[in-house]
């Protein structure tokens, strides 16, 4: 399954099988309204990953934009996990 778009995506030997569902353990929305007053805003998603050590181990620009006063803009963040297939690296790994 795509995680941007959300559709199946089937190819190769595994076409057959149907992925197993993603479960969401974490999942947050909020909204930012530019008040009715004052100048333009830009703003920009970022988000950061952190393992275990507090060491950060990805940080990606999502996205940038701008609103004018009294516009409003939803943001909603989530996390998909599915049962990893086959072995996994050896613990304390970048990932």
């Amino acid at each position: 399954m795509c995680p941007a778009c959300g559709h199946y995506l089937r190819y190769g030997a595994r076409a057959e099988t149907l992925p197993e569902p993603a479960v969401t353990p974490l999942r947050i929305e909020g909204c930012i309204r530019h008040p009715a007053d004052g100048e333009p805003w830009e703003y920009t998603v970022v988000v950061s990953i952190w393992n275990d050590r507090g060491e950060e181990i990805a940080r990606k620009l999502i996205g940038v934009g701008a609103m004018n006063p009294d516009e409003q803009r939803t943001f909603t963040l989530s996390v998909e996990a599915v049962t990893a297939k086959g072995k996994l690296p050896a613990k304390g790994t970048r990932h």
